[in-house]
């Protein structure tokens, strides 16, 4: 199974709560914050949500 590198890059500051709580449940509390998600539907559900506030790598 594909392993993401996930990485908080923009502040959650300003955005909708629903967004924040979507950043909070992926582990990502401050900026620059790394957190490593296997590559599920349900994860890529919550990254497609709130894409423009992070970096997504694919790890081999």
């Amino acid at each position: 199974m594909a392993r993401l590198k996930v990485t908080l890059k923009k502040s959650a500051i300003g955005a909708p709560k629903d967004h924040k709580a979507t950043v909070a449940a992926l582990g990502l509390r401050k900026l620059n914050a790394v957190r490593y998600h296997n590559d599920l539907p349900q994860v890529m559900g919550m990254i497609n949500k709130v894409r423009y506030m992070l970096e997504v790598e694919e790890e081999g």
